[in-house]
């Protein structure tokens, strides 16, 4: 789900239009199902009405080409989507509706729901919507409605990282806070420089967060599951994503050496 236009298979969820939302949510329950009688642990989602937005890129080390989000570059008269205006109340309604429903299904079947948060911050009303997974109060309120140990999130270092004033120092809390409560499923494992309303993606080596001492958070947490490569840069040469990519799991698996994490 990522924005109405693209939701194709279960757009009225999020356009809170009821019956037909039943019979999406009806859907996703038996892919819920279908998840846990095969031994899926997780399934990654979003809810999200407006989807990733972004400014002009810039460039960044080795001519690579960074994404960014400055909001006194984004365009203030951006139409609404067709969802139209979406409050603070109205999407909390439509989360609230979705998750009464699926969660007791994902319990029963023991398959952790990690939602992502949404991408960046914006200010309330941008596009029409109120985009209350862009805070950390926002995403700390989602994960405490319908509590289950299977309800919870992607911590999407990054997404996170777009949320804070000051990064380099409020991440940590961050991921304890959502850490110690069993909350954090998946890990976008990927750094910004810059703050909310005005950062760029870097390679994970040089953004405003320390990489190692937040994978020492996550160690101290007790977290157990992926750490993920997400949104690498553009580089030069035949395969842009790829040595990208390639660089961000050497990067992490480096990372896991020096702590002595990694397996064999």
């Amino acid at each position: 789900i990522d924005s109405p236009e693209a939701q194709a298979g279960t757009p009225n969820i999020m356009l809170g239009r009821s019956p037909e939302r039943n019979r999406e949510i009806d859907l996703i329950c038996d892919i819920i199902r279908m998840a846990g009688e095969v031994g899926v642990r997780a399934l990654r989602y979003n809810m999200n009405l407006v989807g990733i937005l972004r400014t002009d890129q810039v460039r960044g080390r080795g001519g690579s080409l960074n994404s960014a989000f400055r909001w006194e570059e984004a365009d203030k008269s951006a139409p609404m989507t067709s969802a139209g205006r979406v409050s603070e109340d109205e999407y909390w309604e439509r989360l609230d509706y979705f998750l009464e429903r699926v969660v007791p299904v994902a319990t029963e079947h023991r398959v952790q729901l990690a939602c992502h948060p949404h991408d960046p911050r914006t200010p309330p009303g941008y596009k029409g919507v109120d985009r209350v997974l862009g805070t950390v109060e926002g995403m700390q309120k989602f994960v405490q409605l319908h509590e289950s140990p299977y309800h919870g999130i992607t911590l999407c270092q990054g997404s996170f990282s777009e949320m804070l004033e000051e990064p380099s120092v409020e991440i940590f809390d961050v991921i304890r806070w959502f850490g110690s409560r069993k909350k954090i499923f998946n890990v976008h494992f990927r750094n910004i420089r810059g703050k909310a309303l005005d950062f760029f993606e870097t390679f994970p080596d040089e953004g405003s967060v320390d990489m190692h001492r937040a994978l020492l958070t996550y160690k101290e947490v007790g977290y157990e599951y992926m750490l993920q490569p997400d949104h690498v840069l553009m580089m030069s040469g035949p395969n842009a994503n790829g040595g990208a990519f390639a660089y961000a799991f050497g990067y992490i698996r480096g990372l896991m050496d020096a702590i002595g994490e990694a397996g064999d």
